[in-house]
């Protein structure tokens, strides 16, 4: 069974109100909360066999703190461009596009997309916090087949959350 984690990245500082948005860096609860939440990715026993990040500087350091708790090489990494404030469909595409030989998927990415993502496939959530991550199971082997009829809620997590 695969399985497709969307994560969005940790709060980012406003601390330089001329930095281009691309380029803003977590924040200090941000810096908190990754580490925070790639624990409890490992505590559910996740084993990533890919990720995936949008090239912003603050999901990219977000991909790392998960990486690093995972035991994924950070140079493994695969930064996309496309997952910048992408949308529902992007995103999509990009998961539909990944070899079947992964069976878990870790996507790092921005709202609104991930959200609106999450609420297609039929995930219950009015907004995915920051650094929330939201699980789906595809009930199928091929990730081109991921679509709301085909998909099953796994897990929601974010650090506000009683665990």
């Amino acid at each position: 069974m695969k399985k497709i984690i969307l994560i969005r990245h940790a709060k980012s500082s406003w601390d330089n109100p001329w930095l281009n948005d691309h380029d803003r860096p977590l924040a200090e609860r941000g810096l908190n909360d990754a580490p925070k939440m790639a624990k409890r990715l490992k505590k559910r026993g996740i084993s990533p066999d890919l990720i995936l990040s949008s090239t912003a500087l603050r999901a990219l350091d977000t991909a790392k703190f998960a990486a690093k708790e995972l035991d994924y090489p950070k140079d493994k990494i695969v930064l996309d461009s496309g997952l910048f404030h992408a949308s529902p469909h992007s995103i999509l595409k990009t998961i539909r596009m990944q070899k079947d030989s992964h069976n878990t998927i870790l996507v790092f990415g921005h709202n609104p997309g991930l959200n609106d993502l999450i609420t297609y496939l039929g995930g219950d959530i009015e907004n995915l916090p920051t650094a929330g991550q939201f699980g789906f199971k595809l009930k199928s082997e091929h990730w081109a087949d991921l679509k709301p009829e085909n998909t099953e809620t796994w897990f929601i997590d974010f650090p506000k959350m009683k665990v």
